[in-house]
């Protein structure tokens, strides 16, 4: 069985709320954490946090800063992890934001809740693959929501031009990221945390549960002694179905054909 200590994570969107408890309880655990932030500013202010009320380990943490708004950055904080770990056992997948009220479009071109809750972590996976496959037991864990079950993608106006909702660009965001779980290049599964007081606590509900009791949902799926079905979706700590689209692998092989072409990476 491998060595939890020995295990380097990546966990996007580490500077707050489920992913920062995340980075937490992997690194008290004896893992290697590459923590992610949108800036290097946000990264270092999580790591100190870590360092000061943990008393965690400095030589566990690892700073890497990436506007997911800007897919050159997704493929430059790419570069750095391979660069510094050629192995990388897990990656979770965690950032994320709310779509705003009104229609809002990055550089890119695409939606902005599209881009950073889905397709920068499909670009950002594709450019691990690698690091991930390059030893037994690589795993990524895909952070979603229960939400994906209320959206379908829109497959001819993704970035909902014509028709924005902004819980509904949410929920199709969290429905593609669930259904890249089950694309075979990795092995991988997606869970919802619960309803958490995080930031994207005002779509779900008033109140939630801490963003630790969140995180330990996902950090029991990083433990390389937890089995795992590739695809699978679990709600905390139970393993269910997911909408019915996330078990089409006609949908999975359609979506990475969108995602391929609006991160650049289409022939």
């Amino acid at each position: 069985m491998p060595d939890p200590t020995s295990r380097t994570v990546l966990v996007t969107g580490a500077t707050s709320g489920i992913g920062l408890e995340t980075a937490r309880l992997l690194a008290e655990r004896g893992a290697t954490v590459l923590l992610h932030g949108r800036t290097a500013d946000e990264t270092r202010a999580a790591v100190d946090r870590l360092i000061s009320t943990s008393g965690i380990d400095e030589a566990r943490l690892h700073c890497h800063a990436a506007d997911f708004t800007r897919l050159e950055e997704v493929e430059a904080l790419a570069e750095h992890v391979v660069r510094e770990h050629s192995r990388l056992d897990v990656l979770v997948n965690n950032a994320g934001m709310a779509a705003p009220e009104r229609h809002t479009v990055t550089a890119d071109g695409n939606e902005i809740a599209f881009q950073v809750n889905f397709l920068a972590h499909y670009l950002l996976t594709c450019l691990l693959e690698p690091a991930l496959t390059s030893a037994p037991g690589g795993r990524v864990v895909n952070v979603s929501s229960t939400l994906h079950r209320t959206a379908s993608i829109q497959w001819s106006d993704p970035n909902r031009a014509r028709r924005y909702s902004r819980l509904a660009a949410y929920a199709q965001s969290q429905l593609a990221l669930t259904v890249f779980t089950a694309d075979p290049r990795v092995t991988a599964v997606s869970v919802h945390p619960g309803v958490c007081d995080t930031a994207l606590l005002p779509l779900y509900a008033l109140e939630g549960a801490t963003p630790a009791e969140g995180a330990a949902h996902v950090v029991r799926l990083c433990d390389p002694a937890v089995e795992i079905v590739n695809g699978a979706y679990y709600d905390g700590a139970d393993r269910v179905d997911p909408a019915p689209a996330a078990q089409e692998e006609r949908t999975v092989k359609r979506l990475n054909k969108l995602a391929d072409l609006l991160v650049g990476r289409a022939a």
